[in-house]
């Protein structure tokens, strides 16, 4: 099984923990999307969608990252730990209710707020407009207070008493923003708890070689060639407008 990754990104970064956490073999195929390798001959071979992740299983494709998740966990159900994805139908309704609500919430805002801090005044050659990122922030907070009010509420994870694959899209929504050094968990105790449970559920190991490139996004940001930069400039403009 091929995955095309960029860890800048946050479903990337789920299928990358996930997959290595329960153990499933893959070859991980690198596309750079600051350097434009989603726009390339080649990866427009594998999917005429120009972005990742992608999983490639022998002639099967597939894009999407939730989708992605559940298909590996169907594949390996045999071997994988029932709590990831459970078989209950209710706690995997509780799995389904989190990854379906987080496109246009916690995932959206946060690259919204990652766009703005690591990306804006290198891509439109301004600096951020205070109240775009105002509006983003709050947008953000309001997110992160359902996360905790609503899908944490008093359970050490999302679905219960252990960690499932929503536990890993939730995270990595959350990175996004703090690697651009933005300090999300100030004045969250119970979301850096569940921080920490993640975290030592998949492995310190495992958490930091996720994470390395997020946390260094700023720099990454600005090797961003001047030419590079224009084809970043329309998701700028759909986001900002």
């Amino acid at each position: 099984m091929e995955l095309y990754l960029d860890l800048l990104s946050q479903p990337c970064r789920t299928i990358f923990m996930f997959a290595k956490a329960v153990g499933i073999p893959f070859e991980f195929k690198h596309v750079d999307l600051i350097a434009g390798q989603q726009y390339g001959e080649e990866f427009g071979k594998v999917s005429m969608l120009r972005r990742v992740p992608v999983l490639k299983d022998g002639d099967f494709i597939l894009t999407e990252s939730i989708a992605i998740l559940k298909y590996m966990a169907q594949k390996h159900s045999s071997s994988l730990p029932d709590h990831w994805y459970p078989a209950d139908l209710k706690q995997r309704a509780r799995a389904n209710e989190y990854m379906s609500w987080q496109h246009t919430n916690l995932r959206m805002h946060g690259s919204k707020v990652f766009m703005l801090r690591a990306m804006y005044s290198i891509v439109m050659g301004c600096e951020v407009p205070k109240e775009k990122m105002d509006a983003a922030l709050e947008d953000l907070n309001q997110s992160l207070k359902l996360l905790e009010e609503k899908f944490l509420q008093d359970k050490p994870f999302i679905v219960g008493n252990k960690i499932s694959m929503a536990d890993l899209v939730a995270l990595e929504e959350i990175m996004q923003p703090v690697g651009t050094g933005l300090d999300v968990f100030q004045s969250r105790p119970k979301l850096a708890a569940w921080q920490d449970r993640v975290k030592q559920a998949v492995g310190e190991n495992l958490f930091a070689e996720t994470h390395d490139l997020i946390m260094k996004s700023s720099k990454v940001s600005q090797t961003l060639e001047p030419e590079k930069a224009q084809m970043f400039r329309p998701i700028m403009m759909r986001y900002f407008q």
